[in-house]
């Protein structure tokens, strides 16, 4: 097993600023879909690696506005349509998120968030504010999940949902907060922005100058199917706050540096380019990058593959959104990536005790034809996407997105693609606690064998296979 050192806590620094305008609070609620074998079974998959028929396909959210509005009545329907929460805040008044924040010590983020808000007397103060305790509120949690500082309640550390639902009690804080001043719906989603990207460790990527130590960038993600079981949590998450900031021995006895970040499950954010954002700046400066998510039943997956569809499976927002992955320049998009990780170095190591496979297989419509079919051993000349090795859902979307953004930078050497996780899950018989022996280690299974699976990609093996 790879030694991991902890080299630093983390330090917020002011972001370059996004002049982004971020989908408010106008999203549809659209009916929760029938989750039939979604993540539990490794016959149909989860979501993240061949979701099951989606519902039907939803118009995005509303984007508010970012000019200011022009009468009392325009500003009066503004505020009223700030104050709404999105589905994902709406959860938050359910037992199982409040229990968790308590049983944390997260439950105090909001309320003094709240209070920070309140004093703030501009907007540019209203940013501070809002920089400031979405860092905290990320560093809080990558100190919880690697033992540093006191627990503030008995759930276990290496917990990735008291930050998932403590974000989002600050979005809601932010949403329904009026200040004195004059704030405009898009300056209200500027702030929203800022405190997602804050709060996710987008803002604090650091890594070291000179050489001597490789760079490793990895992403993680929220936990998603809410509304199958509100208790979830999404093991890539967990190890993304387990090794942010991190070194990792490597089998040749070198060191590797880890910056990780997380990503929303919200088609709408990738569609706004919030991948690309946050990786452009990292990939030319990194030795290897991994997106993680979590996949099927007992094994790890290295997806080969990832495919330009998207296949409708509803998100967080319990959004549908069929089609292409959007992206610039349509009109050079492939409608295949392939991972650039050593594969063939990564399934024969010993990194612990779930499987690990090289998948290659993906559904094609073939060229010339008009019905999807499964390849077993990858996509074919002039075919058209239909799921990648990852499915066709946001695993597979980052997936995408991220090996693109390599070839398009012209990285194509660079080491990077993705990995899916064995599925979390509770034990046998239970219905209702937040956690239980086997949930506690599997998750910590699943976050070493992540560990040592990176170990072996930035080792002396870490060139494309």
């Amino acid at each position: 097993m790879p030694r991991i050192r902890r080299t630093r806590s983390l330090a917020l620094a002011p972001s370059l600023g996004r002049a982004l305008t971020l989908a408010l609070a106008l999203t549809a609620v659209v009916a929760a879909p029938a989750f039939g074998g979604a993540p539990a079974s490794a016959a149909t998959g989860s979501p993240a690696t061949g979701s099951p028929a989606s519902a039907a396909t939803a118009d995005a959210p509303a984007t508010a506005t970012a000019d200011a509005p022009a009468s009392a009545s325009a500003a009066s329907r503004v505020s009223a349509a700030s104050a709404v929460p999105t589905v994902e805040e709406a959860r938050l008044d359910r037992a199982v998120p409040q229990e968790i924040l308590r049983r944390s010590g997260f439950d105090t983020a909001a309320p003094r968030f709240a209070a920070s808000l309140k004093r703030a007397g501009s907007s540019a103060a209203a940013e501070r504010a809002v920089v400031r305790h979405g860092g905290a509120l990320w560093r809080r949690a990558v100190d919880r999940a690697q033992g540093r500082g006191p627990a503030r309640g008995d759930l276990a550390r290496d917990d990735d949902r008291p930050l998932y639902w403590a974000r989002l009690a600050m979005t809601r804080e932010l949403r329904v907060w009026q200040p004195g001043f004059g704030l405009s719906a898009g300056a209200r989603a500027r702030l929203l922005d800022r405190l997602e990207s804050a709060s996710r460790g987008q803002d604090s990527i650091r890594f070291p100058a000179g050489r001597g130590v490789k760079r490793v960038m990895m992403t993680g993600f929220d936990p998603f199917t809410l509304d199958r079981d509100i208790r979830i949590s999404n093991p890539s998450g967990v190890a993304a706050l387990a090794l942010d900031g991190t070194l990792i021995r490597t089998a040749d006895g070198s060191w590797a540096r880890v910056e990780a970040v997380v990503f929303p499950v919200r088609w709408r954010d990738f569609a706004d380019g919030t991948v690309e954002r946050t990786l452009r700046r990292q990939l030319p400066r990194v030795d290897l990058f991994t997106t993680v998510s979590q996949g099927r039943v007992g094994r790890f997956d290295i997806e080969r593959f990832n495919g330009a569809w998207r296949g409708g499976f509803p998100d967080n927002e319990n959004v549908s959104s069929t089609g292409t992955v959007p992206v610039d320049d349509p009109a050079g998009q492939p409608q295949w990536t392939a991972t650039s990780l050593p594969y063939a170095a990564i399934v024969t190591a010993e990194t612990g005790p779930f499987p690990v496979y090289d998948n290659t297989r993906v559904t094609e419509v073939p060229a010339g034809g008009t019905a999807p079919v499964v390849r077993p051993e990858g996509p074919t000349p002039g075919s058209t996407a239909r799921a990648g090795g990852g499915g066709d859902y946001l695993s597979n979307e980052i997936a995408y997105r991220a090996t693109l953004l390599r070839d398009r930078l012209g990285l194509r050497d660079l080491p990077g693609g993705h990995v899916h996780t064995p599925v979390l899950r509770f034990g046998d018989g239970n219905a209702e606690a937040v956690q239980d022996p086997e949930f506690l280690r599997n998750r910590a299974a699943i976050t070493a064998q992540v560990r040592s699976v990176i170990a072996v990609a930035a080792g002396p093996a870490g060139t494309p296979s």
